[in-house]
Formats: C-alpha cells, structure tokens, sequence
C-alpha cells in the first residue's frame, strides 16, 4: 500500500484551540496510508505583495512544506462568520507570486469544529470558494461540520462517542480515497507554474 504525505493545517493560533484537539483525532483516525504532519501557520508575517520576491525564511519553509504535501486538510474555526485571518493569510502566502501557487492541484479536504451547531459551514463555504480559485480539488462529501463537545474529545486524540468516531474515521477514509483518485489523474504542468 502507497503512503502519501499529507500536511494538515489548523486555522486557529491558540495552543488549546478546539481544532487543534480535533487535529489530533483525525490523526489517530486516519487510514495507514495517509502520513499527517502538521504545517505550522504561526510564525507568517503578514502578507505584504511588496515581500513576494524576498520572503522570510517562515514564508519559504510553509511553501516549501505544502509543495511537499501530496494532500492538505485544513482543519479550522470559524470567526466572524468567515476564514480565521491566520489561515486566510497563509493562503495569501502560498498562492503567491504568481506563478508559483503552491496550493494548485493538492487534494483538499476541509473539516472544523466550533461550539455552536453549524460547526465551522459558514467558514467552510468561504475556504471552498478560495481553493477553487487556487485550483485545489476538494473533497465535496462527506460535509464535516463538528459540534465540538468537551466530554466526547480527549486531549490525546481519543473520541469517547462511538457515532462522532465513527463519521471522523469515515470521513478520513474518504479523503484518502479522493486523494488516490485526484493523485491517479492529475499530471504535471500548469499554465502559469514556472518550474
């Protein structure tokens, strides 16, 4: 069986930030052929197009690490309704020069958790419209709008909810039976890519 290399972002800043708890299921979660490893968006300045071409090293390094990603999840909040600032200017990082969109055909899933009952929907519909600007397939179904509840997530990854387990453990397999299906058709070359 293949392992494909896939980097998971999480939109939120805060140590103990319920999506990054939420990170840690999904990893434990995940099928054997997926090897998740976070992307850190802390240390990004933010975006300034005066920078594009002489980037800090943190800029480098998050681009380098999503163009080493077969796949990414982005696992995030939602705030205001809308992309986490964090996220969205990691996005703005990546994609950018132009010509050099490290985000262009990487197999994406997006999944959050908030304590309300819409579960990040609001924000998810915001981040699909930004990846199909950015040429990303997305994982479309199954939809992962967690109501996080304290009591079914453990800090280490463990889901104490044999139904919350179970659509979680789903969900991964289906992403990483889309990320063989877009890996089997997507080739090389991109109008715009440089290299």
């Amino acid at each position: 069986m293949m392992t494909h290399r896939i980097g998971y972002l999480i939109g939120s800043l805060s140590q103990d930030s319920i999506n990054r708890v939420l990170s840690k299921a999904l990893v434990r979660l995940a099928p054997p052929s997926l090897e998740l490893s976070e992307i850190s968006i802390r240390d990004l300045p933010l975006y300034n197009r005066d920078d594009e071409m002489d980037p800090v090293p943190a800029v480098t390094e998050f681009k380098r690490a999503v163009e080493k990603s077969e796949g990414l999840l982005l696992i995030s909040p939602e705030y205001n309704r809308s992309i986490p600032a964090p996220l969205k200017n990691a996005i703005d990082w990546g994609s950018r020069p132009w010509g050099h969109n490290s985000f262009a055909r990487k197999p994406t899933g997006i999944i959050g958790a908030s304590p309300g009952a819409i579960g990040t929907a609001v924000m998810q519909s915001s981040m699909r419209s930004v990846l199909s600007f950015l040429n990303a397939p997305q994982l479309n179904a199954p939809e992962a709008y967690i109501s996080f509840k304290p009591e079914v997530f453990g800090a280490d990854g463990e889901v104490k909810d044999a139904d919350t387990e179970k659509f979680l453990e789903h969900y991964m397999s289906e992403y990483a039976a889309f990320i063989e299906r877009v890996l089997s058709l997507t080739a090389p070359g991109h109008v715009g890519d440089t290299a």
